[in-house]
C-alpha cells in the first residue's frame, strides 16, 4: 500500500510519517498491494484530528477521528478502517451468493479470510418512512430541516427537478448533494 502523508497546521516529520506508516501496517493485508491511502493529520486548538481516505474498488473507506494525542487518533482511525472493510468485505459476500459470479472479482480485492467473518446480518432497517417530497430551492429546505430538528433534509429541486439532500456538516455550515447520472 502506498501512503500519502499530508500536514494541516502540523509539520510531518519522519518520526510521524513512521508512527503513521506502522500503524497503517496492521491493516495493509486487509488491501489490495496496488492501493493507496491518503492521510491527512491537523492540530487545531490542541485536538489532533487524523483522517485517513483509501479507495477500494469504485468505494472509498474513510474514518476520521479527533483526540487530544496523535497516536491514539491514529490507533482509533484504524480500528475504525478495520470494522468497515470487515463490514464491506461481508456485504460482497452475501452478494456474490446472490449474484453469483458477478460480483466475485470485487470480493475477491478485499484480502479477509472467510473464517475472520461471521453470518450475522450486517444492519437491520428498523424503520421506514414515507413522505411527500415537495419541489423548493435549497434555501427553503435547509429551513424545513432546522423546523423538524433533523440534519439532513430530501427535497426535489424546483429548478432541476431532480431529488437533492441537504445536511449540516460538523462545523455548523450546511452542504448540498446533488445526483450525478
Amino acid at each position: 500500500m502506498r501512503y500519502n502523508i499530508i500536514g494541516k497546521n502540523i509539520d510531518v516529520w519522519d518520526k510521524t510519517k513512521e508512527m503513521v506508516e506502522h500503524k497503517l501496517d496492521r491493516i495493509q493485508k486487509l488491501f489490495p498491494s496496488d492501493a493507496a491511502a491518503t492521510i491527512t493529520l491537523s492540530l487545531e486548538k490542541l485536538v489532533s484530528t487524523v483522517e485517513v481516505t483509501i479507495p477500494v474498488n469504485r468505494r472509498t473507506i474513510r474514518a476520521e477521528v479527533q483526540d487530544a494525542d496523535m497516536t491514539a487518533a491514529m490507533d482509533k482511525a484504524v480500528d475504525i478502517l478495520e470494522g468497515q472493510i470487515v463490514r464491506y468485505k461481508k456485504r460482497m459476500r452475501s452478494r456474490v451468493r446472490q449474484n453469483g459470479e458477478r460480483d466475485k472479482a470485487e470480493y475477491d480485492a478485499i484480502l479477509i479470510p472467510e473464517e475472520d467473518l461471521d453470518d450475522t446480518p450486517l444492519h437491520k432497517i428498523e424503520k421506514i418512512k414515507h413522505f411527500e417530497i415537495k419541489p423548493m430551492d435549497a434555501e427553503e429546505a435547509v429551513m424545513e430541516m432546522e423546523m423538524l430538528g433533523h440534519t439532513f433534509f430530501v427535497f426535489r429541486n424546483g429548478d432541476t427537478d431532480e431529488v437533492n439532500v441537504v445536511y449540516k456538516r460538523k462545523n455548523g455550515s450546511y452542504g448540498l448533494i446533488e445526483p450525478e447520472y
